[in-house]
């Protein structure tokens, strides 16, 4: 498989973005508008106008931030009325108030932007779902792939694919790596070179590789970077003006943000600097709550993929065991029916979810040191309430 000419691709294009500002470079003031910063003690919160669900759940939960876990929450829910509110710390050290419009990394909620943007090819005709993506990528695979994956199977996370390389699969082991550089071609080769897992189909298993390997089909496809048709696709006709992709492996959140933290050796450490571009196309993404409320109301209004895609992105394979269509995952809570997907990055826990016919969403952002632990207690303590009856 040649990287070469990919990256040197990726690279030109992403210094062309730097220069217009698409990307998450620095901004001049701040061109968010927010609600007034609030002390630690005493989280902002919107006036409840949203019916059906435990707003005085959510307010405990902000009452409690800082703890010893989370610095920081910031909670969007909409549909039928809204609410929002924030609490916590930007810095430890300072004790200054957590920013309510902050930009945080938004880690595998980015799948949900990889697969809307190649169900708009297929809504092109540019790429079919159920052929085998090496009519796409015809380099990808080596021969001991006798039957290759569909472009649907990876949507699906059922391709078969081994996990890819990676820089450690602790956030301590990644921590004394993190401003190193792995390239999603390296990821991909390491992956391939195993052979498959299982053949394709036959079982669900979540992870980053098959919406790496998507990314470098929509470049392919499309002959542009991931990071631009993204943002072409998505982002401008979202009018997610905060979202982006840091320039390949700068570590930095530019603009306004909250700082990170994790464990690190028992101590509590800042984590907010961190080269993530290995993650890519399935965890690179950098956003605001605010913008990723956007992408919800969007995608589930049928304003990013033609509703015929959107009922097959909505679909569950037939598998054993299997809960996620393409990129967001089906839950059952109080007898509503809700996709979501989380994100995880060290020091970030992230959350998106909607009802299908948008009558209640939430989306969060956690600062929080088991951010990258099992996130179900932070989802049950910032997220699930949204959905109570």
């Amino acid at each position: 498989m040649s990287s070469g000419t990919t990256a040197r691709a990726r690279v030109t294009a992403l210094s062309a973005l730097l220069a217009s500002s698409l990307l998450l470079v620095p901004l001049a003031g701040t061109a968010a508008a927010g609600p007034a910063q609030a002390s630690p003690a005493s989280p902002a919160v919107s006036a409840p106008r949203a019916d059906g669900f435990d707003a005085t759940a959510l307010e405990r939960a902000l009452a409690e931030v800082p703890d010893g876990d989370v610095s920081a929450a910031l909670i969007r829910v909409g549909g039928k009325g809204s609410w929002a509110g924030s609490a916590g710390v930007r810095d430890l050290r300072t004790g200054a108030p957590a920013l309510p419009y902050a930009r945080f990394r938004a880690g595998s909620t980015t799948k949900v932007v990889t697969a809307a943007v190649v169900l708009q090819l297929v809504a092109e005709k540019r790429v079919a779902l159920d052929a085998p993506v090496t009519r796409y990528l015809p380099d990808l695979l080596p021969p001991s792939f006798t039957e290759p994956p569909t472009v649907r199977h990876l949507l699906t996370y059922t391709s078969g694919l081994h996990p890819g390389a990676s820089l450690g699969s602790t956030t301590e082991e990644m921590y004394a790596h993190r401003f190193e550089t792995l390239t999603p071609e390296e990821v991909v080769a390491a992956s391939v070179a195993q052979g498959p897992a299982y053949t394709p189909g036959e079982r669900q298993t979540y992870g980053n590789i098959h919406y790496t390997v998507l990314g470098m089909l929509i470049e392919k496809v499309t002959g542009d970077t991931y990071e631009h048709q993204a943002a072409v696709r998505i982002f401008r006709p979202l009018g997610m003006r905060h979202t982006g992709f840091p320039c390949g492996p700068d570590p930095r959140v530019h603009g306004p943000h909250n700082r990170a933290y994790a464990d690190i050796g028992g101590r509590t450490t800042d984590v907010t600097e961190w080269n993530m571009s290995d993650r890519w196309a399935a965890g690179d993404m950098i956003s605001t709550t605010a913008d990723l409320e956007r992408l919800v109301f969007g995608l589930f209004g049928g304003k990013v993929v033609p509703r015929p895609l959107l009922d097959q992105m909505l679909t569950v394979p037939d598998v054993d065991g299997a809960t996620f269509g393409m990129a967001l995952q089906r839950f059952v809570v109080d007898g509503r029916e809700v996709w979501g997907k989380t994100g995880s990055r060290p020091g970030y826990h992230t959350v998106l979810g909607a009802t299908r016919d948008l009558s209640r969403t939430v989306v969060y952002s956690v600062n929080a040191k088991s951010a990258r632990d099992d996130g179900f207690p932070l989802v049950a303590r910032f997220a699930l309430p949204a959905f109570a009856s």
